[in-house]
C-alpha cells in the first residue's frame, strides 16, 4: 500500500537512525512502563518521593543539553551520541542495584542526563548524516519509528506489571538497558565527522548569545505545550467536568499514535525551508486552537454528544502535533550554524523539556481550576505563537550568516557503512547534518 511505503525509511543513514531509534525507544517503552512501580513496589520509595526525585533529575538533565551537543560539535556527533546513548542504557541497568532514596536520586539524575546528552547529539548526527534537504523527512521517519518503539516496549513492559514482582522488574530494566546499547552499536554503521569552521569554532555559550534563535525556541516551546495538552489536561478533563466514559481516553491515545505512526512523514512535506517551518507552525497553532475549543464544548454535553465532540477534537489536535512536529524539526536544523548544530539541537530540546514540566501546573490552574474560559484562553496562547512564529523566522533568517560562510566539514576517522557516499565527505561539504 502506498501509505505504507512512509513508514520505511530508505536505505542509508537514514534507515540505520530508524532501526537504532527503534532499538532505544522500544527500551525507552519498556521503562517508562515499568520504573515507577519498580521503585515504589520492589524497592520502597514512597510515590511522593519517586516524583520529587524524577523532577530533580529532569532539571539536572536541562543543565546537560547545551554542553553535551557542544562536545558534538567538538568530538563528532556519532561517536558522542554513541556513548550517551550507551551510557543511558549502562545506568539503566544499575536501576535494579537502588536501594533507597539517595542512590535512586543520584542514578536517575544520571540516567535523565545521559538522555539529555544523547537527545542532542543524536540531533547533530542527523545534521551529519543527512543532505540539508532531508533533515525533516529524516526526523519524521524517526518520530513514526518512536511511537512504534514505545508503544511495543510498553507491552512487553507490561508482562512485568502482571507479574508484579522484583525479579521481573529487574528483568524488565536490564532488558530496557540492553535496548539502549543496542541501538548505540548500531551508529558504528554511520561515519563520525567533525564540524569546523574556517574562522573560528562555536563557543559553548554561542547558542545562549543567538537572541533570535531564543526567540525562535520560545515560541515553539509553546506549541510544545500540546502533549501535555492531550496526555495530562484532556483525562482529567473528561474524567472531571465531562459525562464522556474516562475509556474514550484510551481510545484517542490509540488515534493520536497511529495517525502519527501513518501520517508524520507526509504531514513533513514542505516543512523543510525556514519559510515552509514557520508555516507549517502557524497552521498548527490555528489547529490547536480550534481543538481546545471542541475540548471545552464536551462540558455540559449528554455522554454521546460529549464522546463525539472529543474525538474530533483529538482528530484536530494530531493534525496540528503532525504539522508543530515538523515546523519546528524545519527551524531548529534551518537557523542553527552547520559548525554548532548539537548545541543548537540542544537549547532546542531544552525548550521542548521546559514545556513538558510546565504544562502540568499551566493546564491544572487554566482548565480543570477555571474551566471553559481556561480552555480558550489556552488556545489564545497556542494561537498567538504560531502566529507569531512566522514573523520571528524572517528576523532569525535575516540573521543568519551569508551562504558562502557555512561551516566546512573535516571527517575524523570513520567506519564506512557500506551504504555509499555519506553526506558530509570533501565533495559535498555544504551538505552536513544530523
Amino acid at each position: 500500500m502506498k501509505l505504507l511505503e512512509h513508514l520505511v525509511p530508505p536505505q542509508g543513514p537514514v534507515r540505520v537512525l530508524a532501526v537504532s531509534n527503534l532499538a532505544r525507544t522500544f527500551g525507552n517503552g519498556i521503562l517508562l512502563s515499568v520504573s515507577v512501580l519498580y521503585f515504589i513496589r520492589s524497592v520502597g520509595i514512597s510515590p511522593t518521593r519517586v516524583g520529587l526525585g524524577l523532577s530533580l533529575a529532569a532539571a539536572f538533565g536541562m543543565l546537560i543539553s547545551i554542553p553535551a551537543g557542544h562536545v558534538a560539535d567538538r568530538l563528532g556527533a556519532r561517536n558522542t551520541a554513541m556513548a550517551f546513548v550507551a551510557l543511558q542504557g549502562a545506568l539503566v541497568c544499575g536501576y535494579t542495584f537502588v536501594g533507597g532514596f539517595t542512590s535512586f536520586v543520584v542514578l536517575a539524575a544520571l540516567v535523565v542526563g545521559a538522555e539529555a546528552g544523547a537527545d542532542a547529539s543524536r540531533g547533530a548526527l542527523v545534521a551529519q548524516a543527512v543532505p540539508r534537504e532531508q533533515r525533516v523527512k529524516a526526523r519524521a521517519y524517526l518520530r513514526s519509528v518512536t511511537n512504534i518503539g514505545i508503544s511495543l516496549g510498553t507491552v512487553v513492559g507490561g508482562v512485568a506489571l502482571q507479574l508484579n514482582t522484583g525479579t521481573a522488574y529487574r528483568t524488565m530494566l536490564l532488558v530496557s538497558g540492553a535496548a539502549f546499547i543496542l541501538g548505540a552499536l548500531l551508529f558504528l554503521r554511520l561515519r563520525n565527522e567533525h564540524v569546523t569552521r574556517h574562522e573560528e569554532k562555536a563557543s559553548v555559550g554561542l547558542v545562549l548569545k543567538d537572541r533570535p534563535y531564543l526567540a525562535v525556541t520560545a515560541l515553539t516551546a509553546v506549541l510544545a505545550m500540546n502533549d501535555g495538552l492531550l496526555t495530562v489536561a484532556l483525562p482529567l478533563w473528561i474524567a472531571d467536568r465531562t459525562d464522556a466514559p474516562v475509556a474514550v481516553f484510551s481510545a484517542i491515545l490509540l488515534v493520536n499514535t497511529i495517525m502519527v505512526i501513518l501520517f508524520q512523514v507526509r504531514a513533513s512535506a514542505g516543512a523543510e525551508t525556514v519559510q515552509g517551518g514557520a508555516r507549517a507552525l502557524r497552521r498548527s497553532g490555528m489547529l490547536l486552537a480550534v481543538c481546545c475549543g471542541f475540548f471545552a464544548l464536551a462540558a455540559g454535553a449528554p455522554a454521546w454528544l460529549a464522546v463525539v465532540v472529543l474525538i474530533v477534537g483529538a482528530l484536530i489536535h494530531v493534525l496540528g502535533e503532525l504539522l508543530y512536529a515538523a515546523g519546528s524539526w524545519a527551524l531548529s536544523y534551518e537557523l542553527a550554524p552547520e559548525h554548532a548544530q548539537g548545541q543548537y539541537q540542544g537549547l532546542f530540546g531544552m525548550g521542548g523539556k521546559v514545556a513538558k514540566m510546565v504544562t502540568p501546573a499551566i493546564t491544572a490552574v487554566l482548565i480543570i481550576g477555571v474551566g471553559r474560559p481556561g480552555w480558550l484562553i489556552f488556545g489564545a496562547l497556542l494561537f498567538t505563537a504560531g502566529a507569531i512564529t512566522p514573523f520571528v523566522a524572517r528576523w532569525a533568517e535575516r540573521t543568519r550568516p551569508p551562504a558562502h560562510d557555512v561551516a566546512a566539514v573535516a571527517p575524523a576517522t570513520t567506519v564506512d557503512s557500506g551504504m555509499g557516499p555519506v553526506p558530509g565527505t570533501p565533495p559535498r561539504q555544504e551538505e552536513t547534518a544530523r
